[in-house]
C-alpha cells in the first residue's frame, strides 16, 4: 500500500527546497550537489541546511506565545546548536556568543527557541542519550534563557553582559582559551605568501584570480562599502583600507553553498606584515523566514539583503565587528566582514557526558537571551522600537512552566520529524527528484 502521508511530506520537502534555492541551484549546481551531499550525511546536517522547511512548518501553525510585540522582534533566524562560537568584539574582548547572522530577520521570538531546542534534541538522539536526559537539557536551556531575560528586565543599563574568559567554565571556557591561542600571523601565513615584501593571496582550489574588469567592479564595491561603516568605528582610511589583493572565493559551509564571494586583503592596523587584515565580501541570501510570512512592511525597510543582514546583526549583537558593512555588486547586496583569527566554533563532538552538556546549554541560553534583548550601540534600526525583554516577560507572565513544557514537547516531536524527513530527502536526492541538482 502506498503511504500517501509519506509521499505528501516528501513532495513538500522537495518543493520547499526547490523554491528556496532555485536561483542558486541554477547558478551553481555543483555547489548545491555538495551542499545536498553534506545534508544527506545525518539528520542534524539536514536540519542545518533546511531552515526553509522548518519555517514552512512553524509558520503554518498557531503560536500561542506570539502577540503584537513578541511576533515582531529581531530574531537570529537559524539558531541551532552549532551556531555559537567566539569572536573578538569591538572593545577588544574575546566573547562567546551566537554567530552567523545570515538568516536574521523580524519574527516570533519563540521561533529562535524552537529551532534551537529541536537541534539540541537531534544532537541528544545522535549521542544516544535517554529521552529524559534530552528533555532535561532542553529545559535547562529554556530556563537559563528566561532567567537572563529577567536580568535584562531588571537591569536597564546592563546591556554589556557577555560570556568571556572571566565568567565561564567547562567547554565554553575551553573554546575561549582556544580562540585566545590563535594568532593573526598564523592565519595570514595559511592564506597568503610574500611577493616583493608584500602579502598576496595564495592560490588553492577554493580561490580564483579575477580578470581586470571584475577586479575593478569589486574594488568599486569595496569603496562603497566603506561608507556603510559607522563613523566612530572607521580606521584611518589612508592606511588601514589600502587594498593589497582580491580573489574570488568558494568553499563555504552548508548554509552558504553557491553564494558568490570575494576575499579582500587590506593593509590593516600598520604597515607591518603581521597586521594585514582579510575581509570577506559575500553575497547575502534571502532569509528563510521571509519566504513564509507577510514581509512587505519589513522588506521595504532594507535596500538589499546585504543591508538587511548588517542592520539585523547590529540589532542582535553587542559591540559588532568594526569592519562589518555592506555593498552591492551588479545590484545585488553583499555583506563585508573581517575573517578573524580569533573565531572558534563550539565543537559538540567531544561532549558526551550530560553534565558537560548541561553547563554548555546554560551558557547558550544566556547567549540567546542576549541577542534578543541587547543590541550594538551603532544599531539605528527603527523596526523594533520596544524593549524585547519586557514584551517577552509580559506574554509569559504566570505561564513560564507551560512555556517550557510546550517547547520541550515540540523539541522532541520535531526532532522525530526531522529524522524522518532526512530519510525522505536522501531518497529524493538519490533518485534525482530535486529539480536543478542531480545526484551525480
Amino acid at each position: 500500500m502506498v503511504d500517501h502521508s509519506r509521499d505528501s511530506r516528501q513532495k513538500l520537502i522537495v518543493e520547499t527546497l526547490e523554491e528556496a534555492f532555485a536561483d542558486l541551484m541554477t547558478a551553481n549546481p555543483r555547489a548545491f550537489r555538495g551542499k545536498f551531499r553534506k545534508m544527506a550525511s545525518d539528520p542534524f546536517a539536514f536540519y542545518r541546511g533546511s531552515a526553509c522547511l522548518f519555517y514552512a512548518d512553524v509558520t503554518s501553525t498557531e503560536d500561542q506565545w506570539a502577540d503584537d510585540r513578541t511576533s515582531r522582534v529581531w530574531i537570529h533566524g537559524d539558531l541551532h546548536a552549532e551556531n555559537f562560537g567566539t569572536y573578538m568584539n569591538s572593545d577588544g574582548r574575546l566573547v562567546f556568543d551566537v554567530n552567523d547572522f545570515d538568516e536574521a530577520y523580524v519574527g516570533h521570538f519563540s521561533w529562535d527557541l524552537r529551532r534551537f531546542v529541536a537541534s539540541l534534541a537531534l544532537i541528544g538522539w545522535q549521542k544516544a542519550l535517554p529521552e529524559d536526559t534530552v528533555r532535561s537539557l532542553v529545559g535547562t536551556y529554556l530556563r537559563s534563557y528566561l532567567s537572563q531575560v529577567n536580568h535584562y528586565v531588571g537591569e536597564d543599563d546592563d546591556h554589556d553582559f557577555a560570556l568571556h574568559l572571566g565568567n565561564t567554565d567547562g567547554p565554553v571556557h575551553d573554546v575561549l582559551v582556544q580562540a585566545r591561542l590563535h594568532s593573526r600571523v598564523t592565519m595570514l601565513d595559511s592564506m597568503t605568501h610574500l611577493e616583493d615584501a608584500t602579502r598576496v593571496f595564495t592560490e588553492d582550489a577554493s580561490v580564483r584570480r579575477l580578470g581586470r574588469a571584475e577586479r575593478r567592479k569589486v574594488e568599486k564595491a569595496f569603496g562603497e562599502y566603506l561608507e556603510t561603516i559607522p563613523e566612530d568605528k572607521r580606521y584611518d582610511r589612508d592606511l588601514f583600507y589600502d587594498v593589497r589583493d582580491v580573489v574570488g572565493k568558494a568553499g563555504f559551509g552548508i548554509g552558504s553553498a553557491g553564494l558568490p564571494a570575494y576575499n579582500i586583503l587590506v593593509e590593516g592596523y600598520s604597515q607591518s606584515l603581521d597586521n594585514d587584515v582579510v575581509l570577506s565580501m559575500k553575497q547575502a541570501n534571502v532569509p528563510a523566514v521571509s519566504r513564509f510570512v507577510d514581509s512587505a512592511a519589513v522588506a521595504k525597510y532594507f535596500e538589499n539583503e546585504g543591508h538587511r543582514t548588517v542592520v539585523s546583526q547590529r540589532a542582535l549583537q553587542v559591540h559588532t565587528d568594526p569592519l562589518l558593512g555592506w555593498t552591492t555588486v551588479d545590484g545585488t547586496g553583499y555583506v563585508v566582514a573581517e575573517i578573524s583569527p580569533y573565531e572558534a566554533d563550539l565543537d559538540w563532538d567531544p561532549l558526551t557526558e550530560p553534565d558537560d552538556m548541561t553547563s554548555v546549554v546554560k551558557a547558550l541560553g544566556q547567549a540567546t537571551a542576549k541577542v534578543h534583548c541587547a543590541s550594538d550601540e551603532d544599531s539605528e534600526q527603527s523596526l523594533v522600537t520596544f524593549q524585547t525583554e519586557e514584551a517577552i516577560r509580559t506574554v509569559l507572565e504566570g505561564r513560564r512552566k507551560e512555556f517550557v513544557a510546550d517547547l520541550t514537547d515540540f523539541a522532541m516531536e520535531y526532532a522525530g520529524t526531522v529524522r524522518a524527513d532526512h530519510a525522505l530527502f536522501v531518497d529524493a536526492f538519490r533518485e534525482g527528484r530535486i529539480g536543478g541538482v542531480s545526484s551525480t
